[in-house]
């Protein structure tokens, strides 16, 4: 934009409208600087109490100095009234936002009355948590508050991780909206089998999963290795002495040493599923974090599972 050639179009544009401008870096400022030197027809949206992401570089001092940024001072309009909250909410959030040392100031307000209060609820960890609202769940629809009347929040969808397993163990039916449920992503899923398959090798629905992880391994080739299991008096000798089909066979190798070193370990679950195992386990698909996001599933389990009394799995 310092380049006159390319700085100059910005007179092609009679508005420059941003919206989240809280969440925009220095770069970007100088840029919607350079468009509009003047300011003029330059609208901004932004919100300085929602300014979360300096770790990405935001800088919230672009929206606060922005009505500064130009001669004459840009005209600032509050957006104050809430459709979607009730009044109680916007109270427990006025008080904190009044906390800011630098910011708006400004008073949220709604015409949606409520007699229920916010809570600030005190737990030890994500497990407990987890408890607490899976509790307020049950103790509300003894109340006469439907299951189907109830929802919970998250800022992201892998923050459910804790609650949805919560909700599993009781057997309390729930629907998530915005991605997969936590137990039923494909890598959570294999990584769980994997465990499951190592403690119990007579868990042919678990063993099937896993060795079709390996290439080359279809659904006849897994039959053949559990019906081998089966028939021998130990299956976990007739699981490493298998033989699998010629193009499987490097695969296989990885995947059997892998088998071998959780069979292997004295430790009770939900220990078995240690970070420090599951990197062991690094020629095993199942435990091979090819992404961020199955990366972060993997290390949720293992956390979830570390504060779990250990369990006999069948």
């Amino acid at each position: 934009m310092q380049e006159p050639a390319i700085g100059a179009m910005g007179a092609r544009f009679d508005h420059v409208l941003v919206d989240e401008y809280q969440d925009t870096n220095r770069l970007q400022a100088l840029i919607l600087h350079a468009l509009k030197p003047d300011g003029r027809g330059v609208t901004v949206v932004g919100d300085d109490a929602q300014a979360i992401y300096g770790f990405r570089a935001a800088e919230v001092d672009n929206l606060l100095g922005f009505p500064e940024t130009f001669t004459p001072t840009a005209r600032m309009l509050m957006l104050e009234r809430n459709y979607r909250s009730t009044q109680p909410l916007l109270a427990a959030a006025n008080a904190v936002i009044a906390q800011a040392s630098r910011r708006f100031a400004k008073t949220l307000w709604s015409d949606k009355a409520s007699s229920h209060k916010p809570q600030l609820v005190h737990v030890a960890d994500e497990a407990d948590q987890a408890r607490w609202v899976a509790d307020a769940v049950l103790r509300q629809r003894e109340e006469g508050t439907k299951l189907t009347q109830q929802a919970v929040l998250f800022r992201t969808s892998h923050h459910s991780a804790a609650l949805e397993l919560e909700l599993a163990r009781r057997r309390i039916p729930f629907v998530k909206f915005g991605g997969l449920r936590f137990l039923e992503a494909a890598h959570v899923k294999d990584a769980v089998s994997l465990l499951r398959w190592t403690h119990n090798l007579r868990c042919r629905l678990a063993g099937f999963r896993v060795a079709r992880l390996a290439s080359g391994i279809g659904p006849a080739a897994a039959m053949q290795l559990l019906d081998a299991m089966d028939a021998s008096a130990d299956p976990g000798a007739a699981l490493l002495a298998w033989q699998p089909p010629p193009r499987a066979r490097a695969d296989w190798a990885a995947l059997r040493e892998t088998l071998a070193l959780l069979m292997q370990r004295d430790t009770p679950w939900p220990a078995a599923i240690a970070p420090p195992h599951l990197v062991e386990a690094r020629n095993c698909h199942a435990c091979t974090a090819t992404t961020r996001v199955r990366s972060a599933d993997l290390a949720q389990l293992a956390r979830l599972a570390a504060g779990c009394a250990a369990a006999t799995i069948s």
